[in-house]
C-alpha cells in the first residue's frame, strides 16, 4: 500500500468520515432518513459504507491483475459458507472500533445490527467454509483469483428443533436483500442441456438444445491488512425467456411462466434431496449449469488479453474443490476444441496442465459417480468427450501395464458393471496435474486405498496440503475477549503469521496471564449461557465442562458414541448421587440431510435423551444435554470460543481432515478424539499430554474387520455399555414410542457397527474420566488451553494458501505499486 494510499484510507476512516458516509449511504442508497430508519436500514447503511471503501481497493487490484498479466486461480466450489460479511470487512479495513463508535454517535448499537445480518447460505459444513477461509487467505496473501459458485436463493435448509425432531424450513437469507453483492446484468451466459450432436465434416456440433442463462453476482473479498482484494462470482440462473405470452394471453397463467420456473430451479437450492431421479437430475444440472458460466467465463478473461490459446495453461490455473465441479473438464475440452477449434490434443495438453483436485474423502460410497443414461440425456457431447479421454486414458495404460485387465477394470473412468456410471475421481484425477489430500493421514491412506492404481502410476501427482482455518474470523473476530488478551501480550501480527502464538507457549505458568487467560475464556462461556437462556430456555452452569461437537450429523461423525456415553454418565450418577461429579455440558449442533433418515434419527435421540436427564432432579446441574438449532457460521462464532472440550471422535481412517478441530483448539479447547484426519497434526503440535487421544488407528480398524469384528460380544461384556443400549431399545428415552430407536439398537449390535462406536466405547470412557480429572486442576487444564492457543500457527488457512500457490498452482502475488 502506497503512502497515498494509506493517507487516503486513514482520512476515510475517522469516526466523522464514517458518520457522514453512514448518512448519505442512508439517503442516497437506503432512500430513508435517519427518522424514519429500521434497524436494518442502518445495516444496509453502514454495509454500504464499507463496501464502498472497498470499491476502490477491488478495481485497483483487477487493474493491476491486467497490468501484470498475472496467472490467476480459479477455485470452483459448489459451497461457500461465508458467513456474515460486515465485521469479517470491518476487521480487514481496520475500522472495527471506528464503526462502532460513528454508529454509536448516532444512536445506533452496532452489536444489535450486527446480528440482523443472515449468514449467506452457500454451504453446509466443513467443505464450504474450508472454501471461505482459503477465499480469505488468498486476498490476504495476494494471489489473483477467483471463487467460483452457485448463488443458491435458499441454501439448505434453515433447521429448527421441534420436540426433539429436525424440522427443514426454507432459508431465504435474500429476503432483505444483499448490499454486499454487485449484479451483473451485463455479464450473462448460455447454458446447454440435452439435445444431440452430428459430426459436420471434422467438427462435432451440439445442437437442438434447451438453455438456461447464467447471470453473475460479484462479492468483494477484501485480505487483511492489504489493498488486494479478490472476487467470488456466483451464477445465478435465468429463464431465456421470461414469459410465454401466448400461454398468459389465453389465461393460462400457470403454463406461461412453467419454463422460466423450470430454468430457474437451478440455482434454488442448495443439495436437493438427490433420493429421487427429479433431485439427482436437478444436482447434474446444477453442477454443470456452473461450470459451463465460469468455464466460458474464464475463456472470456482470458481473450481481452491474448489472441491465441498458446498460453493458456501458462495463466490460468483451475482447482476443483472435490467433485462436485469435475464437469468443467469436458466442458472446457467442448468449448476448446468444438467452439474455438483447438486441436484435440493441444487442447488436452492444456487441460493437464491447469486443472488440480482436492479430494475430501475417504470412504469410497462417497465419491461422485453419474449414471451414464442421465449424462447421455442431458450432456450428450460432454459424454463422448468423457468416453475418448477415457479410451486414450485405457489405451495408453494397456500399453505399459502389460495388459492388466483386472486393474484396467478399476481406473476406467467408466464403471461397466451393473448400473454404468462416470466416476467424475477418476476423471478429475486423469485431468489434473496434482492431486491432494487435505492432512497427511488422508493423503497417505488416499494413496495407499482408494486411488492406489493411480499412485502407482503417478507418484509425482500426489501430494498432501493440510487444511487450515483463518484467524481473522475464528479467533479476531469470534473471540475479541481471547484475542484481546493476545493483542495484549504478543502483538497483533499474528493475524498475519499466525506462528506468533508460539510465544503464548512462554507464558503458561504466569499467574497474571493464566487468571486473565480463564476469565476471558469464562466471559466467551457466560455469553453462551445467556444465549441458551434467552433462546433455548435452558439454563447451564457456566463453571462446567462445556463439551462440544458441532459438525454435520453423520454416522461416520460417531454422535452415537458421545450420547452412549452421556447416557453411562447419567446411569452412574443416578447410581450414586453423592459422588462429586464434574459438572458438564454436553452440546450438539449441526444439520442431518433432509433424506438421511438415520441421521434425523440420531437427532430425535439426542432429543429424547437431553428430555430425560434436563428434567432429572437427581442429576441437577451435574449433566446437561443441548442441541443448539440451525448450525452455522455465526452460531460456530458464538459456541466455539465457549468450549472447554472438542469432541473430535471419527472412526480413524474416515474423516480426511476436519476444520473444527482446530477452530477449537485455537480457541483453546482440548481436544478429544481419535488418530483420525487433522487431528494427529493437531496432537502433534500441542503435545500428546495437551490432549486426549483414543481408540483404534486406522490400521487396527482393518485389522479389526479382517479379524471379524462382533459388537454384540462387546455389548454382552461390558454392563454399563449394555444397559445404555437396553435404555434405547426398550424405550427408557421414549416411552411414547418404545420401538423409535431399535434400528439404532440393531445397527450398532447385530448389523455390524460399520463404524467401530462399540469398539472404541471403553477407550472413549476411558478418555473422558481423564478429563474429568485434568479439568479439576484448573491449573493444568489452563496450561493445556494456552498450549492448544500456541500451537496452531500451522493451521492457518494462509499456510495452506501459500502450499497451494508455490506446490501446485505455480502462481505469484500481485505486485503492489
Amino acid at each position: 500500500m502506497t503512502a497515498v494510499d494509506l493517507e487516503f484510507d486513514q482520512l476515510n476512516s475517522t469516526v466523522d468520515a464514517l458518520r457522514r458516509s453512514i448518512s448519505n449511504r442512508m439517503m442516497y442508497g437506503v432512500g430513508k432518513d435517519a427518522i424514519t430508519a429500521q434497524p436494518r436500514d442502518w445495516l444496509h447503511a453502514a454495509a454500504l459504507t464499507v463496501r464502498d471503501r472497498l470499491v476502490a481497493r477491488w478495481m485497483k487490484t483487477t487493474r493491476l491483475q491486467y497490468e501484470q498479466d498475472v496467472k490467476r486461480v480459479y477455485y470452483l466450489s459448489m459451497e461457500f459458507l461465508i458467513g456474515r460479511t460486515f465485521t469479517n470487512a470491518l476487521l480487514a479495513l481496520g475500522i472495527y472500533d471506528q464503526m462502532n463508535e460513528a454508529l454509536a454517535s448516532m444512536g445506533v448499537d452496532m452489536a444489535s445490527l450486527v446480528n440482523l445480518e443472515p449468514d449467506a447460505a452457500l454451504g453446509n459444513g466443513g467443505l464450504g467454509r474450508l472454501a471461505a477461509c482459503f477465499l480469505d487467505s488468498m486476498a490476504t496473501l495476494g494471489i489473483p483469483g477467483f471463487g467460483y459458485g452457485i448463488r443458491y436463493e435458499y441454501g439448505m435448509f434453515r433447521q429448527q428443533i421441534v420436540e426433539g425432531e429436525q424440522l427443514e424450513t426454507p432459508d431465504y437469507w435474500l429476503r432483505a436483500g444483499n448490499p454486499w453483492e454487485f449484479p451483473r446484468p451485463e455479464v450473462q451466459y448460455i447454458v446447454h442441456f440435452g439435445g444431440r450432436t452430428v459430426q459436420r465434416d471434422d467438427r462435432v456440433e451440439w445442437i437442438d438444445t434447451e438453455h438456461v442463462n447464467a447471470m453473475a453476482y460479484d462479492t468483494v473479498i477484501p485480505g487483511y491488512a492489504t489493498s488486494a482484494t479478490n472476487t467470488l462470482r456466483l451464477w445465478s440462473a435465468r429463464a431465456t425467456e421470461e414469459l410465454d405470452l401466448s400461454a398468459f394471453n389465453k389465461g393460462d397463467y400457470r403454463r406461461a411462466v412453467e419454463a422460466k420456473n423450470t430454468s430457474e430451479n437451478v440455482s434454488r437450492l442448495l443439495y436437493p434431496d438427490d433420493s429421487t431421479p427429479a433431485g439427482r437430475e436437478l444436482r447434474l444440472r446444477q453442477e454443470y449449469f456452473f461450470v459451463s458460466a465460469t468455464m466460458q467465463d474464464l475463456i472470456r478473461r482470458y481473450q481481452r488479453t491474448h489472441s491465441t490459446f498458446g498460453r493458456l495453461a501458462e495463466k490460468v490455473a483451475v482447482h476443483l474443490n472435490d467433485t462436485h465441479p469435475v464437469l468443467a473438464i469436458p466442458e472446457l475440452m467442448r468449448l476448446l476444441v468444438d467452439v474455438h477449434h483447438v486441436p484435440w490434443d493441444k487442447a488436452w495438453k492444456h487441460i493437464q496442465q491447469m486443472f488440480s483436485y482436492t479430494n475430501h474423502t475417504l470412504m469410497p460410497e462417497a465419491l461422485e459417480t453419474w449414471d451414464v443414461e442421465m449424462l447421455a440425456r442431458l450432456l450428450p457431447r460432454h459424454l463422448e468427450i468423457i468416453f475418448d479421454i477415457n479410451a486414450e486414458f485405457l489405451k495408453h495404460v494397456s500399453e505399459h501395464s502389460g495388459h492388466d485387465v483386472e486393474m484396467i477394470r478399476r481406473i476406467s473412468l467408466v464403471d461397466e458393471y451393473g448400473q454404468r456410471r462416470v466416476r467424475m475421481a477418476h476423471l478429475a484425477i486423469v485431468a489434473s496435474q496434482k492431486v491432494n489430500g487435505v492432512s497427511k493421514l488422508h493423503s497417505q491412506l488416499m494413496t495407499r486405498d482408494i486411488f492406489a492404481d493411480f499412485a502407482k502410476m503417478w507418484p509425482e501427482r500426489f501430494t498432501n496440503v493440510t487444511n487450515g482455518i483463518t484467524p481473522r474470523r475464528w479467533l479476531a473476530q469470534a473471540s475479541r475477549p481471547l484475542s484481546s488478551l493476545i493483542d495484549e501480550q504478543i502483538g497483533t501480527h499474528w493475524r498475519r503469521d499466525l506462528f506468533e502464538l508460539e510465544k503464548l507457549g512462554d507464558l503458561r505458568g504466569d499467574p497474571a496471564f493464566t487468571s486473565a487467560f480463564r476469565a476471558a475464556k469464562r466471559r466467551n462461556k457466560q455469553h453462551l449461557a445467556h444465549h441458551l437462556a434467552q433462546h433455548l430456555g435452558q439454563t447451564v452452569n457456566p463453571d462446567a465442562i462445556f463439551d462440544l461437537q458441532v459438525k454435520r450429523i453423520h454416522e461416520y461423525k460417531r454422535q452415537l458414541l458421545n450420547v452412549l456415553h452421556v447416557i453411562v454418565r447419567y446411569n452412574r450418577i443416578r447410581q450414586h448421587p453423592e459422588r462429586d461429579w464434574v459438572p458438564r455440558v454436553v452440546m450438539f449442533a449441526g444439520k442431518a440431510a433432509s433424506a438421511y433418515r438415520m441421521a434425523k434419527t440420531i437427532i430425535k435421540l439426542i432429543g429424547d435423551v437431553s428430555a430425560k436427564i434436563n428434567n432429572d432432579p437427581v442429576v441437577g446441574d451435574r449433566l446437561k444435554v443441548v442441541f443448539v438449532p440451525n448450525y452455522g457460521v455465526s452460531v460456530a462464532e458464538m459456541i466455539i470460543p465457549a468450549a472447554d472440550l472438542s469432541e473430535q471422535i471419527s472412526m480413524a481412517g474416515t474423516e480426511a481432515s476436519g476444520t473444527g478441530n482446530m477452530k477449537l483448539a485455537l480457541n483453546g479447547a482440548l481436544t478429544i478424539g481419535t488418530l483420525d484426519g487433522a487431528n494427529i497434526e493437531i496432537c502433534d503440535a500441542v503435545g500428546r499430554e495437551n490432549i486426549f487421544i483414543f481408540g483404534h488407528t486406522a490400521d487396527e480398524v482393518d485389522e479389526l474387520r479382517a479379524k471379524g469384528y462382533r459388537p454384540r460380544q462387546l455389548y454382552e461384556e461390558n454392563p454399563e455399555l449394555r444397559m445404555a443400549l437396553d435404555q434405547i431399545r426398550t424405550g427408557f428415552f421414549s416411552p411414547d414410542d418404545p420401538h423409535r430407536f431399535s434400528d439404532i439398537f440393531h445397527t450398532l449390535v447385530d448389523w455390524g457397527d460399520h463404524y467401530m462406536v462399540l469398539a472404541d466405547f471403553a477407550a472413549f470412557a476411558k478418555a473422558q474420566e481423564e478429563v474429568d480429572a485434568r479439568f479439576v486442576d484448573t491449573q493444568a487444564w489452563t496450561d493445556s488451553a494456552i498450549a492448544n492457543v500456541a500451537g496452531m500457527g500451522q493451521f492457518s488457512s494462509d499456510r495452506t494458501i501459500g502450499d497451494y500457490a508455490r506446490e501446485i498452482w505455480h502462481v505469484k502475488p500481485v505486485e503492489e505499486e
